[in-house]
């Protein structure tokens, strides 16, 4: 009668899942910004936004597909742009922090414009009852 020791493969899970654990809250996913309150009502999405934020430093990064990176302006709108005429439906939200001077976020929404997309939204938190 043979017998599959399983013993290994239990240790080589478990250390792989205590890597895992460590390294999870490492990752940086989004940036950190402060959005400015509002009472809007959400919307709702169908498929998943193209997500443009601008932090505290004036610095843009484009979360496309699940992933982030930091561009700069030109290189943001051709990507968008690109996506944005494979996928007209897609709508692009701009989440900038409220410290950030007006013209940076103008600038921003009128490259954006430029690159051919329509519907652009920006992000706001709930105000706090």
């Amino acid at each position: 009668m043979s017998e599959i020791n399983v013993v290994p493969y239990i240790d080589v899970m478990l250390v792989l899942l205590i890597i895992f654990m460590a390294t999870a809250p490492l990752l940086n996913l989004g940036v950190e910004i402060q959005l400015p309150q509002s009472t809007a009502e959400p919307m709702e999405q169908q498929k998943d936004p193209i997500l443009v934020n601008i932090d505290e430093k004036g610095d843009l990064y484009l979360t496309l597909e699940g992933t982030s990176e930091q561009l700069d302006l030109e290189t943001m709108a051709a990507k968008v742009g690109a996506f944005v005429r494979r996928n007209p439906e897609v709508a692009v939200l701009i989440g900038a922090d409220k410290r950030i001077a007006y013209g940076q976020l103008y600038d921003a929404l009128t490259t954006l414009q430029g690159a051919g997309v329509v519907k652009v939204g920006l992000m706001s938190e709930p105000k706090a009852p």
